[in-house]
């Protein structure tokens, strides 16, 4: 099911690359596990099978050195660069691909994948270029902190709650805060539903009294005071959940009239005794 919901973030952010930088070719892969190399999976706008399942190890051709460096990489004349290694020139010059750019998609410091864009001709890649491609791995990495942290959470020894709140219920609520964060980002409705349950059991884990009458957050008031239990700013949590600032403000100052607080500890402390937050 893991890999299943993999190669759906994986083609749905080449897509969307393809959409946003207006390039004709866009390819990636993720690096499996037990450390085997990279290969490439997917392809879109490609008229021959020559990259299909290529392998790429660290060091070699441009998403080679992009793995190796964990940042991004481009090329304007991809078979006459001078600063990558020429292994892949065959299936490249196959496909006819000139200007190149690869991105890392980077999980905790360790590369778990690669998204390529290209151009059949040698022309410089643009900002435009950058910020799609960088945008699209972002939204890969979101999707495999996740299921990282999904797996992690629902996992067969997952260690039973202290009689007290204590170091590890903080480390709780801080995952709890991360996903609720995650799940509206996630494009695979299936992952999301699965976060969203987790959500839900983590709340009655926090064997907190139910909400009161007239006490209903909605799902982004919650998304919002969950951020702000972690510790987030209002401009952290805007940043998390991929809203405005204002917007943020909007959503906290709506909690806080439902749950009767004053400041943005209240709110969290009142919606923690309704069983809103774990």
């Amino acid at each position: 099911m893991s890999e299943r919901i993999e190669e759906v973030e994986l083609r749905t952010a080449l897509v969307r690359l393809r959409r946003g930088s207006g390039l004709p070719v866009v390819f990636g892969g993720l690096v499996p596990d037990g450390g085997r190399p990279l290969r490439i999976a997917q392809l879109h706008g490609a008229v021959t099978p020559a990259l299909q399942g290529l392998a790429i190890s660290p060091g070699t051709g441009l998403g080679g050195k992009c793995v190796a460096l964990a940042r991004p990489c481009a090329v304007t004349d991809y078979p006459v660069a001078r600063h990558i290694t020429h292994e892949y020139d065959l299936p490249v010059s196959a496909e006819g691909l000139r200007s190149v750019i690869a991105v890392p998609v980077v999980v905790r410091r360790q590369v778990r994948g690669v998204l390529y864009g290209a151009l059949r001709d040698a022309l410089p890649l643009g900002e435009r270029v950058f910020d799609a491609a960088v945008t699209a791995a972002r939204d890969v990495e979101q999707a495999l902190v996740a299921r990282d942290e999904l797996n992690r959470l629902v996992g067969p020894a997952a260690p039973p709650r202290p009689a007290a709140p204590g170091p590890s219920w903080e480390e709780v609520r801080h995952a709890y805060g991360e996903l609720r964060a995650l799940a509206p980002q996630v494009v695979d409705e299936e992952l999301r539903a699965r976060l969203l349950a987790v959500c839900g059991r983590l709340e009655t884990a926090a064997g907190t009294p139910a909400a009161p009458p007239g006490v209903a957050l909605t799902p982004r008031e919650t998304d919002v005071l969950a951020a702000v239990a972690s510790g987030a700013t209002n401009a952290a949590a805007a940043r998390r959940l991929g809203l405005r600032p204002e917007t943020v403000k909007g959503y906290l100052r709506s909690a806080m009239r439902k749950l009767g607080a004053h400041t943005r500890l209240e709110a969290v402390v009142a919606a923690r005794r309704a069983g809103a937050l774990p």
